[in-house]
């Protein structure tokens, strides 16, 4: 039976690979279930041009997809790097049990990839991030949230 270290192996793998076919970051991910790989991943978004294409994430949505579920519930996310925020937020999502990662961010700080900026960022108050954020409340709006409350077919996520 494979180990936490031979999954996190596998996505280390997986991460060399795209660095060495020069396909995008140094960053690979795998999710397991039961003992068994269902999706893997690696970082995409410099091959796709999208900046949401990183290793969890693609590895996120295959796994979704071939369990044809929004709930990624007895699984559990193998990264070769410390998630960011937009990852670890996804696993959140996703319900992921578990994760394991190898490097940390700060070894991903050291070769350019710092997420620090978006952890500062969090910490403050809408105001007074360096992204313009602005609220306009809309009757609008009010109203979907309304429609969606009262619908009977929802999917509670």
């Amino acid at each position: 039976m494979p180990t936490h270290e031979d999954y996190l192996k596998l996505a280390v793998r997986l991460a060399e690979k795209n660095v060495l076919e020069n396909s995008g970051g140094p960053f690979g991910a795998v999710i397991v279930r039961e003992g068994r790989v269902i999706a893997r991943g690696v970082n995409q978004v410099t091959a796709n041009n999208d900046p949401t294409a990183h290793a969890e994430i693609v590895a996120i949505r295959k796994a979704s997809k071939k369990l044809k579920s929004f709930e990624l519930k007895n699984c559990v996310l193998y990264t070769s790097c410390e998630p960011c925020p937009m990852c670890l937020a996804a696993a959140y999502w996703a319900r992921v049990d578990a994760i394991y990662f190898a490097n940390n961010r700060a070894d991903a700080a050291a070769i350019g990839f710092s997420d620090q900026d978006i952890y500062d960022e969090f910490l403050k108050a809408i105001p007074n991030r360096t992204l313009p954020i602005h609220e306009i409340p809309l009757n609008e709006a009010n109203e979907v949230f309304a429609l969606w409350q009262k619908s009977m077919q929802k999917i509670i996520y």
